[in-house]
This record gives structure tokens, C-alpha cells and sequence, in this order.
């Protein structure tokens, strides 16, 4: 008879993320082994994702544990989706808004964490045994705008850097990194008022427009790639749902100060892709715009079009989207579905869909490296987490760690192919 991992122990406490925010970390005794999780929170928080907390914060959320933690005791680890419907029943609302997205996260990756440790095994083996397991490629934001950063900088959140020629992680992370300090190196020349200030996730924020930051990144991203004979390409994060205007149906550049159409700001992104090269470009329209996501994906062949806040880790609307050719790709966020079990639930669909999976950090994270395992896992092309700052690194150095395995060795290519996950 198989060995069962079970429950043996709940514990909750509240503790802090690094924007400073209080969030819930969950600790799950299984046999003699201890998982602890603690819960990302996003700035850019899509309007159909997971809510985060319930009504009173992490403190009522740690008091509701209380009163159902013993329906937990017993439930088998070694099963990433048990523990996960059994909150779906004691929650009993679409989004948790009962118990918390956050608490959902915390407990359910806790869970899987004690599981791995007992059966003395990689989480991502745990959560994908069968393999083939392969290292997602590092994306990460060297500088930032919108809710990331202050008011003077560019209108668009995230201006992305992809080591794409990169043979191994450690390449790969040194590429990155090369990135970001000559950006700062630029910035500095570019404003003498430069402070070095940074946003969120560690991405330069300087007084820039958008066409100014395109280029000062562009230049860098080119500059590097001579430098370390490491091809590297540029990403963008547009975030377009913080400045689309609903009532006038416009796109408000207000940093900017531009104003585009609908139909404008498709001609607008398509031309950026052109313009500088870009293999990545997430959240180019707003949130509810599934039919412009699919012109837009029609007119960008050389690209990924990726959903975030269209799609927000749910299996619905990313079916919805493949039904009509909106995205070639994805965000797996974990705590914007809620629980693993319903991340991975999101993740098989999108293969199904043949949709290319990147799984993402929040821009309050914390130090952990679990959803590292989570894109070996399920096999993300890109994992974004950032480029520096302990809980962007973290992530990174977990990668290294698992590249010496037998098991995940090999990277996975990011040429541009649409119809293939692999």
C-alpha cells in the first residue's frame, strides 16, 4: 500500500511582503516534515481575479482558519488538488472572497512544499512526475511605470528584458542582470537628476515618457547583447486596463500625454513590436477587449501576445480567448487564481489550447522561490520574476539550483512558435 502524506498540522500568522504590506503565511505539518508558504500581492490587480483577503484582513482570515482548520487534518498532501477543492467547498464563493485568495495560496503551496520535503523529492517533481521538466527562461523588468513606479515615469509598467540567446540559466540570469546595470548606467547620463530611484520590483523609474524609455532600453538591451555575444530581446508589460478611459473609450496616455482609439492603439503596439524587436508584449489592451486581443493577435506574427488581466489565471476566460485567436499566450499567477490546484487546473487548459504559459511573480512578493517549481512544472516558457532585489533573486538562484538536476537541465527555446509549448 502507498504511503499517504496527510495533514497533520495547520498554523497561520501574519507577516509582511516586500512593498511592507501584511499578507498570511501558512505553515502545514506533514508527518515529520514542515511546508510554509506566504502569499504575493499584486499592484496591477485585475478586476476578475481572486480576492486577496476577506472583509477584516489577514487577521479575520487567520481567525476563519481556526474555525474550519480541522476539516484540513487529513487530506493527502501528495494530491495538489485535494487540499485546493477542499477550500473551494469551505469558501463556497466563484472569486474566495469568504476565506481569501491569499489564504488559499498560502495553505495549498505550503501543503505541496511539506509533501515534496517528505517524499524528499523537487516540488516540481511532486507536481509533475512524469516530466519532461525544462528551465523556463528568466523575463524581467529593468524599468518600470504605471503602478510600479511614481508619477513622472512612463505611462506603460514594464519594460522587459529576455535573454534569448542565453545556452544555460546561469548565461541567462548574468545577461539580465548586464542589462539592468548598463540601463542605470544610461539613465544617469540621460537625467543628471537621476537618483537611482527604483520601482516595486526592483526596475529603474526615471522621468521618462514612453517613446524616451523605448529607446534608452532598446539601446541598452543591443548594447549588452554585443557585450556578452548573449542575444537578448525586449518585452513589454502595457498594463493598458490602468489608462483605458471606459466612459470616452480611449487609451489615456495622461504621462504622456496622448490619447489613442481602440483601432489606434492596436496600429500602436503593432508598430512598437516592429520597431524594436520586441518577442513579448502582455496586457496590450484592456481587460474586457477579447476581440481586439484577437485582431491584435492576427497582425503580430513574430511576438507573443500575452494575457494577464484578460485572463487572470482562469480556465474560462483563457477558453473564451482560444475561441477566437485572442493571445498566443498566458500569466499563471497562482494566488490570482487562489490555490495551486487551480493554477494547475489553468495550466492544462492552456496547453490544451496550445497557448505558451509564463508564469509570473507579484509586485509584493515575498523571498520564496516555489512558483520557480511551479514553471518547471508546468512547463512555462518564461518565468517573469523580475531581475534584482532579494525576492526577484530568489527565484533566479532556485533555477540554478534546479538546473542540477537530472531532471531539468535542458532551457526552453523562446523562438517565436505560437502553436508549440516546447
Amino acid at each position: 500500500m502507498a504511503q499517504r502524506y496527510v495533514v497533520k498540522d495547520v498554523k497561520a500568522r501574519l507577516c509582511y511582503n516586500s512593498r511592507g504590506d501584511p499578507t498570511i503565511e501558512a505553515d502545514v505539518t506533514v508527518g515529520d516534515s514542515l511546508g510554509r508558504a506566504m502569499a504575493p500581492a499584486g499592484a496591477s490587480v485585475g478586476k476578475y481575479e481572486a480576492q486577496a483577503l476577506p472583509q477584516g484582513g489577514v487577521k479575520e482570515a487567520i481567525r476563519l482558519l481556526g474555525q474550519y482548520k480541522r476539516r484540513l487534518i487529513g487530506l493527502d498532501t501528495s494530491d495538489p488538488y485535494a487540499l485546493n477543492d477542499e477550500l473551494r467547498k469551505i469558501d463556497g464563493t466563484d472569486n474566495y472572497s469568504k476565506i481569501g485568495g491569499s489564504t488559499a495560496f498560502a495553505l495549498t503551496v505550503a501543503a505541496a512544499d511539506g509533501a515534496a520535503k517528505a517524499k524528499r523529492v523537487p516540488l516540481f517533481k511532486l507536481l509533475s512526475p512524469k516530466g519532461p521538466h525544462y528551465l523556463p527562461r528568466p523575463i524581467g523588468n529593468v524599468l518600470g511605470g504605471g503602478k510600479h513606479a511614481g508619477k513622472a515615469t512612463p505611462d506603460i509598467q514594464e519594460f522587459l528584458v529576455c535573454a534569448t540567446g542565453a545556452k544555460n540559466i546561469l548565461d541567462a540570469v548574468r545577461a539580465n542582470t548586464a542589462v539592468h546595470k548598463d540601463l542605470g548606467k544610461r539613465l544617469e547620463k540621460t537625467d543628471p537628476n537621476f537618483t537611482g530611484g527604483k520601482g516595486d520590483e526592483g526596475a529603474w523609474a526615471p522621468r521618462l515618457k514612453n517613446d524616451e524609455a523605448l529607446e534608452v532600453v532598446y539601446d541598452s538591451v543591443r548594447a549588452v547583447s554585443d557585450s556578452t555575444g548573449i542575444e537578448s530581446r525586449m518585452g513589454l508589460d502595457v498594463a493598458s486596463s490602468s489608462f483605458w478611459d471606459e466612459k470616452k473609450q480611449i487609451y489615456d496616455y495622461s504621462r504622456s500625454g496622448v490619447k489613442r482609439s481602440a483601432g489606434e492603439q492596436v496600429d500602436y503596439i503593432v508598430k512598437l513590436v516592429n520597431d524594436y524587436r520586441l518577442i513579448y508584449v502582455e496586457d496590450p489592451l484592456h481587460e474586457e477587449d477579447f476581440e481586439g486581443f484577437a485582431e491584435l493577435t492576427k497582425k503580430i506574427k513574430v511576438a507573443y501576445v500575452v494575457g494577464d488581466d484578460l485572463l487572470v489565471t482562469s480556465p474560462e476566460k483563457l477558453r473564451k480567448a482560444a475561441g477566437i485567436g485572442a493571445c498566443n499566450a498566458c500569466i499563471l499567477k497562482v494566488n490570482q487564481a487562489g490555490g495551486l490546484g487551480d493554477a494547475l487546473r489553468f495550466a492544462e487548459a492552456a496547453r490544451e489550447a496550445k497557448f505558451t504559459i509564463i508564469t509570473s511573480h507579484r509586485s509584493g512578493d515575498t523571498a520564496e522561490a516555489h512558483i520557480a517549481h511551479v514553471a518547471v512544472a508546468t512547463g512555462s516558457k518564461m518565468l517573469k520574476t523580475g531581475v534584482v532585489g532579494g525576492e526577484r533573486i530568489a527565484k533566479l538562484n532556485e533555477l540554478i539550483r534546479i538546473s542540477e538536476l537530472d531532471e531539468a537541465t535542458k532551457m526552453t527555446s523562446v523562438d517565436f512558435q505560437p502553436s508549440s509549448q516546447i
